[in-house]
Formats: C-alpha cells, structure tokens, sequence
C-alpha cells in the first residue's frame, strides 16, 4: 500500500482516511522501509496533510496503542506538539495541576523533550513523579488522585518503527502532530498546542472527527504551543461538530503582556523549582501564562463557561492550595505504585 499512496503523493493526490491509515498500520508493524517511510513522511508535507490523512493516521496509531480505561466520563488532556523552538519552561504541565486542583479528571500524555532541555517527563520525574508506572496503576492514579501522567513511549510502542527515520530526517513532519491525538485515556475534552499556526483549524477538526466534544487547539502568534502573554493566540474551538476560529490577547484576561524571554525554561532541575514556585503561588509573569493555559482545560472540564472565568478559577486553585496538592498526591501515588 504505501507504494501506492507514494505514487499518489508524487502526483501530490490526497489519500483518503482508509488509506493514510493502512499506510501508517504499515509502517507501525514495521512493513515499510526505511527508504519509504522518509518518503512518505516528505511528501505528505510538501503537499500539505489534510483532515483525512491526519484522522486516518491517528486511528492507526490508536488501534495499536495500549489502551486504558477510567471512571471519569469527562477526562482532559492538556498537551501540546512540542517543536516550537522556544525552550520554555514546562507550562502546560504545570497547568494540569492547576486543572486537576479545580477537580477536573486529567489524563496527561506526554514524552520527554522534544524542542526544549526538558519535556513534560523530565520535569515530573524531576518533580518526584515515577512517570514509568504500568498502565493499569496509571488508570488506578487517575481515578484515585484525579491526575495520572500517561508517558507516550509505555503506549505507542510500535511508534518505535518510526524514530530513527525521524532522528535521521530531524524535520517536523506529520508524526510530531499525532502523538496528542492519541491519548491512551480516550480524552474526549482537549487543549492542544501547536508549533505552526496552520494547523489550529485542521487539528481541530480533526479531533471533533476522532469524537471529541469540545477542544481547543491553540498557537500563539509569537511562535509558542501555549496561548501566549507576548502577543495574540490563534484559536480554534472545537465543539457540536463545528470549529470557531478566533483570537484572544492577554489585555482580555486584563493581564500585562510579558516579552517571551519571561518564560525560557532551563534544565529539568530549574523547570521543575519553576513548576513548584508557581503551584506554591509566587505571583508574576510565569503564573499568568500557566493560568491562561488551564483556562480552556476549564472550560471543557465544564467548571467554567468562558475563558475568563476558567482564568480567574485557575487563579483560585492556585491561591487555595489546591494545585499545589494535586503534585503532592501525584508523588505520594506513584512512589507507593
């Protein structure tokens, strides 16, 4: 098949949702080349992905995942694609605890770095957090404590087909998107990062078309996978099967716009004392983009119904004490597991 799906690539012909899905089982079962699926992953984004091809693919990568199962019927994924360039600290991260501490269910997925020195794993085993837990203990964490941290590898083993040619070819290609696309949780309410604006209003699509009930998928306009204090952030609002796209700016949140430099990140040692200082509440700059950042994980976690109440209720979590509990239950969970 994926001879065939090359050939249609080169006449830079779309691929249906059937095909871009038994080519990407292919190469996960480990039937492509090396050759081809390098092949495959260039033309795919010199001719620009479509819905289908990306939905397709996603499902593939769900059929062969370990999956898990969780009581809540309302579980939220908080996870960006990473490749952003810009080296900041861990914000999405830090947001999940802030989302957990205002009781919502978050299964967070995630991998270790892969634009900056510390993924969202470095910092939490950092942290204290035992991120390498079977899968069934993982599900247990997040029942019981309310969060549960999801690390990709445990759950997408036959990606393993895929990581020397995406070492070797050391560009962005359709695989760094599809990793948030597949939370092993089943996350039907998601607030997705992305590195390139084009692909807010194409991803968000995507997940309503994967079953999503309400997303956002966000970018914000000074390069960051975060909504961003340093300029406006592109959004696309996913939900009823029909997508918004729109802008918000910090002024909105009447917060002060902060230049990007505020939030560069450093080893896992000084994103992990960040990700504490702001969960103990030290205000400024850092806990403004952390609660920009859990503000739409609260409003499709249904604790609140726009974004400036879901920013002022992080704040709260953050303020009471709540946020900070969650990282200390986490530890506590996973030292015990």
């Amino acid at each position: 098949m994926i001879k065939d799906a090359l050939a249609k690539l080169a006449d830079r012909t779309n691929l249906s949702v059937q095909e871009a899905e038994t080519v990407m089982l292919e190469i996960m079962d480990g039937a492509a080349t090396s050759a081809q699926m390098a092949a495959y992953l260039m033309a795919l984004r010199q001719k620009g992905e479509t819905v289908e091809e990306v939905v397709g693919s996603v499902r593939a990568m769900r059929e062969r995942a370990t999956r898990i199962r969780v009581g809540s019927s309302i579980v939220v994924d908080t996870c960006g694609t990473g490749g952003d360039g810009a080296d900041t600290f861990n914000i999405s991260t830090t947001a999940a605890f802030v989302v957990a501490g205002a009781g919502i269910t978050v299964a967070k997925h995630g991998n270790r770095s892969v634009s900056s020195r510390s993924g969202s794993a470095d910092v939490l085993s950092m942290l204290g957090v035992k991120i390498d837990l079977e899968p069934s203990r993982v599900a247990d964490c997040i029942d019981e404590v309310g969060i549960g941290f999801l690390f990709a590898p445990l759950y997408h083993g036959a990606m393993k087909q895929c990581a020397g040619v995406r070492q070797e070819m050391g560009i962005r290609t359709i695989l760094n998107v599809l990793g948030p696309l597949a939370n092993p949780a089943g996350a039907t309410h998601q607030v997705l990062g992305v590195y390139d604006a084009k692909w807010t209003d194409i991803l968000g699509r995507v997940l309503l078309e994967l079953g999503s009930q309400h997303c956002f998928v966000i970018h914000g306009l000074d390069g960051l996978d975060e909504i961003t204090l340093s300029d406006r952030t592109r959004v696309a609002e996913g939900k009823g099967g029909v997508v918004s796209s729109y802008f918000i700016a910090p002024e909105e949140f009447e917060v002060r716009r902060a230049a990007k430099k505020e939030f560069v990140g450093g080893s896992p040692e000084e994103n992990a004392r960040m990700t504490k200082e702001i969960l103990q509440g030290r205000k400024g700059p850092r806990r403004d983009i952390v609660c920009l950042n859990a503000a739409p994980a609260m409003v499709v976690g249904l604790k609140a119904k726009t974004l400036k109440d879901g920013f002022r209720l992080a704040q709260q979590t953050i303020d009471s004490g709540a946020a900070s509990e969650k990282l200390d239950r986490l530890i506590a969970f996973t030292k015990k597991a």
